[in-house]
């Protein structure tokens, strides 16, 4: 099973040998022989390198799952052995990354430091995939506003209201109130279509009578998105805690209702969660209990989009 993962990755029969300590005569006849064994041909081959067939495809999706519920079992016994120890590998998106995923680790690794931590960012449409095919433990962010069913479960931890953010010294944060249309001819950076923040944008557009602004460019970097911010004069909207992690932003005094995110785990439906994995997942919902407090005393999320907050709060 390790070997398909690893030839399927490296694209060469003798790379993946490599990897795995295996001479490419032994990594070879092992191929054979499963592909004998199952009566389909799992790999094309060519002068290039090899590429897996549909039929291999599934085989290697089914190895990656059994693969990382024998890392789960592994992690289980080192931990019934040595005390808290394992690995886990949690995918984020955007929301997750300015406050309650580093939080989450900190605490992590001062209660648990046996416990490794690795951390894949993406979006929905390339996280969920993981998740299904064991790459993955858990994936922390905004949940997508149609969730899929198939395999998944999902847990909300709060509700985050959606800001419209510009550089500190914008000319449009000089203003006291300003409504959508106002921003019609700005450029922006949005997200790209398959993510929730993008449709409520377009519904927030729809239900003011307008389209999406022409200018704009697509994103989901998040480095890539301050830099351009902090540079230019470009308009963009962000989870309310991702804005405020920003010195150099400020959220625009918008009266208008794009609405809220919620923020949440994803997990593999009836997947049993390795001791590592539930650990770090009690304190997830531990920072998030408590960031949900915090909201609720300072008002934020009390309106539909930090509607009425003044320029550079």
């Amino acid at each position: 099973m390790r070997l398909l993962v690893a030839v399927s990755e490296q694209g060469s029969i003798l790379r993946a040998a490599a990897t795995l300590n295996v001479a490419q005569p032994a990594a070879t006849k092992m191929l054979r022989d499963l592909e004998h064994a199952l009566g389909v041909e799992l790999f094309a081959r060519s002068s290039r390198g090899v590429m897996p067939t549909l039929f291999g495809e599934v085989v290697i999706r089914h190895a990656k799952l059994v693969l990382a519920q024998l890392r789960h079992a592994s992690d289980e016994l080192s931990s019934l052995t040595q005390g808290a120890s394992g690995r886990v590998v949690v995918g984020t998106l955007l929301a997750a990354a300015p406050h309650l995923l580093p939080r989450a680790i900190i605490a992590l690794k001062r209660e648990r430091p046996g416990i490794r931590i690795s951390v894949v960012e993406g979006t929905n449409d390339k996280l969920r995939p993981m998740l299904r095919g064991g790459d993955l433990d858990l994936v922390i962010g905004r949940l997508p506003e149609y969730r899929e069913r198939a395999g998944l479960t999902h847990e909300i931890l709060y509700e985050e209201p959606v800001s419209i953010v510009v550089r500190r010294g914008h000319p449009l944060a000089r203003r006291s109130a300003l409504k959508l249309a106002d921003l019609r001819s700005q450029e922006w950076i949005l997200p790209p279509p398959e993510t929730s923040l993008r449709r409520q944008l377009e519904q927030g557009f729809r239900a003011a009578g307008l389209e999406l602004p022409a200018l704009s460019i697509e994103s989901v970097s998040i480095l890539a998105n301050f830099a351009l911010l902090r540079e230019t004069d470009m308009v963009a909207a962000l989870p309310f805690e991702v804005a405020g992690s920003q010195p150099d932003l400020v959220r625009l005094p918008i009266d208008v209702d794009i609405g809220y995110g919620a923020v949440g785990v994803t997990l593999r439906r009836d997947a049993e969660l390795a001791p590592a994995t539930q650990y770090f997942l009690s304190i997830i919902r531990r920072i998030a209990s408590t960031q949900k407090a915090k909201k609720g005393r300072n008002g934020s999320a009390s309106c539909a989009i930090d509607c009425k907050i003044e320029p550079g709060l």
